[in-house]
């Protein structure tokens, strides 16, 4: 059994809010996690799918008056939209007898219906959390984790034959069986080919038009199957940023399949031989750490890429608040590069981008544009590093010229302990211009 690390974030929560909404993809283990917590805490578990536990909840007040000292959670919650509107006045209720924390744990697939009906009807009384796939700091390795993807039955799987099969499967039973509960009615044939159309344009600028030549649409119904996908948490849609709305750049967004061994099933990749041959492999490797970086930040974290009409770019730059810009360049190279989109300078980019430990400029990195970096900040940057590091393999020449070196007058004091033992540096992605598959 791998530990979540979401798990402490959530039992966070349940002592500040009355109700906590866990959404994610089907088999992500949002029922495992909840099942664990249930087990520590004094709380009753109801699966809405089940005929058994949906009749006890046919009086909802009653069940939760019942109930009144326990934690409720309820799996599936998207098959009862209508259930909202009572938990409402139940929360705002036990708030007025003095209860203000732990009374709802509510999980379900990422629907737009269930995004709607608890944002409008529990505002304010209710967090939200995703739960991702597993991440390097769950897994502790890279190569298993970048071939199968990070869904528990895929990554831990006896063989790559076996967690393929679990994938194809997964992929059948989402477009035939779950798409059509959890959002529009879509053809599945037609969604299957747009969804592999999406594996083969990993990590490219979304072109809806090239998309609707090839399906024979119009391009509004390919941003709409768009859309959905995007809901339901198997597409990432990357908008681009800028720091400088006068500057001509790149306005469309980039896609990714988020889980890597979904897109590596689309794409038919049987074994990690196949990845490595296929043309998609570097934009496989470019989605795999943008979703390990993504499971790391806060949620006010802002991201997007930059990318001008020249062709600078860069892949990812994360803006989180406070004047804390960090960009990043992924790479899978054994001599990987500064590009020009690093090398840019105010006017360009809006900022300049300096290193974290503030002693002189460099074209790579991240920049705190107000004073010191805080304590929650490099909190942050220890974890992202700490996740990056597992990315880079020992003993890598990965510095650019000029950067800070170990050792050198100008090393950088932000470096961080190395999580894995190893003799890889954690602190060398922040002079690093590109990250490297091990």
């Amino acid at each position: 059994m791998i530990e979540r690390k979401l798990k402490s974030g959530i039992g966070r929560l349940l002592n500040r809010m009355p109700a906590v909404v866990l959404t994610g993809p089907r088999q992500v283990g949002k029922t495992t996690l909840a099942l664990e917590i249930v087990r520590e805490r004094d709380a009753v578990y109801l699966d809405l799918e089940r005929p058994r536990d949906l009749a006890k909840i046919a009086d909802i007040e009653q069940f939760c008056e019942f109930n009144a000292d326990k934690l409720v959670v309820l799996d599936e919650v998207q098959r009862m939209p209508g259930l909202f509107a009572p938990l409402r006045g139940i929360i705002d209720e036990r708030r007025r007898s003095g209860r203000k924390s732990g009374q709802f744990l509510l999980l379900g697939s990422a629907s737009i219906e269930l995004l709607k009906q608890s944002g409008e009807t529990l505002a304010g009384r209710a967090a939200y959390t995703e739960l991702h796939p597993f991440d390097l700091t769950e897994t502790g390795e890279t190569r298993g984790l970048w071939h199968r993807g990070g869904l528990p039955e895929s990554y831990l799987a006896d063989n790559d034959a076996d967690s393929l099969d679990w994938r194809i499967d997964f992929i059948r039973t989402y477009l035939e069986r779950d798409v059509p509960q959890l959002g529009p009615r879509i053809p599945a044939e037609t969604l299957r080919r747009f969804w592999t159309m999406l594996a083969h344009n990993q990590g490219q600028v979304f072109n809806a038009s090239a998309f609707a030549r090839g399906l024979d649409m119009n391009g509004v119904t390919i941003g709409r199957y768009l859309d959905v996908m995007v809901d339901l948490l198997l597409v990432r849609r990357l908008q681009p940023w800028t720091g400088n709305p006068g500057k001509r750049l790149v306005k469309a967004p980039k896609i990714y399949v988020r889980d890597s061994g979904v897109c590596h099933a689309l794409l038919g990749i049987e074994t990690p031989n196949d990845l490595l041959g296929h043309p998609v492999v570097g934009g496989s490797w470019e989605g795999f750490v943008i979703e390990n970086v993504f499971g790391v930040l806060p949620g006010r974290a802002v991201c997007g890429y930059y990318r001008t009409a020249a062709g600078a770019e860069i892949d990812l730059v994360v803006d989180l608040g406070a004047g804390a810009l960090w960009a990043l360049e992924i790479k899978r190279s054994s001599a990987p590069s500064v590009s020009k989109g690093l090398r840019l300078r105010g006017p360009e980019t809006g900022s300049k981008v300096r290193c974290p430990c503030r002693r002189r400029e460099f074209s790579a990195f991240s920049r705190d544009r107000g004073g010191q970096p805080g304590g929650y900040s490099c909190a942050i940057r220890r974890s992202v590093a700490g996740t990056l590091a597992r990315l880079i393999p020992p003993r890598s020449n990965l510095f650019p010229s000029g950067a800070c070196r170990p050792g050198s007058p100008t090393e950088c004091p932000s470096r961080v302990p190395d999580p894995t033992g190893s003799a890889r540096r954690s602190g060398s992605w922040f002079e690093t211009a590109g990250l490297r598959a091990g």
